[in-house]
C-alpha cells in the first residue's frame, strides 16, 4: 500500500479533515540544492523526502484554450490588448503594406496601358508627300467614321439595318483641333459630300477618297484642301462602334422629336433614351428624318461623340474595371490609328472630345448639280479664313460657328 495519497499528482489539495493541520512546503534560499521540507503549522517536523506541489494540468487535460503568445485584453482570451495591437499598428509595418498596394496598383496599370497600347491598329496613313501643309498652332486630328461593316454578324447586319456593303467609306469626317495655348478645342464637321479635287482622282465628293485609296487618300486630300497639317489620324467601324456604346453602358440622348427611319433603323420616341449600340447606331446614322439630311446627321454626330467621350471618362466608368477595361480594350481594338498615335494620345483627345467649339465648314451651296450627283459647295472665303484662324490658334468669329443641336 502507497504511502502517497491518491490525488498527489492532480493540480488542488486534498479536503482537510476537520482539526487537520495546515501544510506548506519550504524551499530553503540560496543556491545550494535543498531537499524540500514539509512544514505543520505545529511544531511536528516534515516526513523527509516529502512531494512538492505539482503543475497544473495542461490544457488537453482540463479543456482550456492553449495561453495566448500576446497579452490578452480584458475582453476575454484571444483578444489583442494594448500590447499586441501596437504590434500590428507601427508605422514601419503601415508603410509595408502601402507600399505593397502601391506597387500591385501601378503594375496593373502599366501592365493595362501596354495590353490596351497593343491593341490598336496602325497604319501608314500620314505619308509625307510634295506640298504637304507645314506644321501650324496646336495639335490636329482627322476624325473618321467609316461605313466598314467588319465586325458585324449577318444577323446584327439585318438587326441594324446596315445590309452588306464590301470594302468603306467614310461617312463621318471630323476635323479636331487641340490648340497650343490651352484654349478650347474646335471640332469641325467635313460634309461627306463637298465637292473637292481629290489628289490623283480630280474633282468628286470627299467621301470617294476613302473609297478610291482608304485613309491615306483621304488625310492627303483634308490637308490639300484645308492646308491643315493633320498629326494624328483615327477611325473606327460599325462594328467598333456598336461594341464600345455597349460596353460603357449605353449613352443617354435626350431627343426633342421622335426619329423614325426605314433606312437606318431608328424607332425612338420623343424623350431621354440610353442607347444601346444598336440604337445609337441608327442615331448617328440617321438623316432621312431631317429637311437638311446630312448638314443635320453631322450635329447629331457631334452631339453623340461628346455624350460617348463624356461617359467613358467620367468616374462612374473609370472607376469601374468592369465597364472602363471592356471599353478601352473594345475601343483600342475597334481603332485604325497612324503610326505615331499611342494611348496617350487617345486619352489626350477623348478628354478634348468632351467640350469642344463645334461647327460645320463653311457652305454655299448645299445641294450643289454636280456629274457625280448632289454635292455640297463650301464658302471658299469664309472656309479658307476657318482653317487660317485654326492654324494658327486664332479665335473664330462667330459668324463662323454654327454649333450643334438637335431637331
Amino acid at each position: 500500500m502507497s504511502e502517497w495519497p491518491d490525488d498527489w499528482f492532480r493540480d488542488g489539495q486534498p479536503a482537510a479533515s476537520a482539526g487537520a493541520a495546515d501544510k506548506t512546503v519550504s524551499i530553503p534560499a540560496g543556491g545550494q540544492e535543498a531537499q524540500p521540507t514539509l512544514q505543520h503549522s505545529g511544531a511536528e517536523a516534515a516526513t523527509p523526502g516529502a512531494w512538492p506541489q505539482q503543475p497544473p494540468a495542461n490544457s488537453a487535460e482540463t479543456g482550456a484554450p492553449p495561453a495566448s503568445p500576446y497579452r490578452t485584453a480584458p475582453g476575454g482570451p484571444g483578444r489583442l490588448g494594448p500590447s499586441g495591437w501596437r504590434r500590428w499598428v507601427r508605422p514601419r509595418r503601415i508603410i509595408a503594406v502601402l507600399a505593397v498596394v502601391i506597387a500591385l496598383l501601378l503594375a496593373g496599370t502599366v501592365g493595362s496601358y501596354f495590353y490596351l497600347n497593343s491593341k490598336l491598329n496602325r497604319a501608314n496613313v500620314l505619308v509625307s508627300y510634295p506640298g504637304r501643309p507645314a506644321l501650324g498652332a496646336g495639335t490636329n486630328w482627322l476624325i473618321a467614321g467609316s461605313d466598314s461593316r467588319q465586325g458585324l454578324t449577318k444577323a446584327q447586319e439585318r438587326e441594324y439595318s446596315t445590309g452588306y456593303v464590301s470594302g468603306g467609306r467614310s461617312d463621318t469626317i471630323m476635323i479636331l483641333h487641340v490648340p497650343a495655348n490651352g484654349g478650347r478645342p474646335v471640332l469641325v464637321s467635313v460634309p461627306r459630300d463637298s465637292y473637292v479635287d481629290i489628289p490623283g482622282y480630280g474633282y468628286n465628293k470627299i467621301n470617294a477618297a476613302f473609297a478610291f485609296g482608304g485613309p491615306a487618300l483621304l488625310a492627303k486630300t483634308i490637308q490639300t484642301v484645308t492646308g491643315l497639317y493633320i498629326n494624328h489620324f483615327m477611325d473606327i467601324g460599325f462594328g467598333g462602334f456598336v461594341r464600345v456604346v455597349n460596353d460603357v453602358g449605353g449613352v443617354r440622348m435626350c431627343l426633342i422629336t421622335p426619329l423614325r427611319d426605314a433606312a437606318s433603323g431608328i424607332n425612338l420616341k420623343k424623350g431621354c433614351h440610353n442607347l444601346n449600340g444598336g440604337q445609337a447606331l441608327a442615331y448617328v446614322r440617321d438623316r432621312h428624318s431631317f429637311a437638311t439630311e446630312d448638314l443635320q446627321r453631322e450635329q447629331d454626330q457631334r452631339l453623340f461623340l461628346k455624350a460617348l467621350l463624356s461617359k467613358m471618362t467620367s468616374l462612374g466608368v473609370m472607376l469601374n474595371p468592369f465597364r472602363a477595361f471592356p471599353a478601352a480594350s473594345s475601343a483600342a481594338g475597334a481603332l485604325t490609328v497612324d503610326q505615331s498615335t499611342n494611348l496617350y494620345n487617345l486619352v489626350q483627345v477623348a478628354m478634348a472630345l468632351r467640350d469642344p467649339i463645334t461647327t460645320t465648314v463653311p457652305i454655299a451651296n448645299a445641294n450643289y448639280s454636280t456629274a457625280v450627283g448632289d454635292s455640297v459647295l463650301w464658302n471658299s472665303a469664309q472656309a479658307k479664313q476657318l482653317f487660317n484662324d485654326l492654324r494658327t490658334d486664332t479665335k473664330l468669329p462667330k459668324y463662323l460657328v454654327t454649333g450643334s443641336r438637335q431637331l
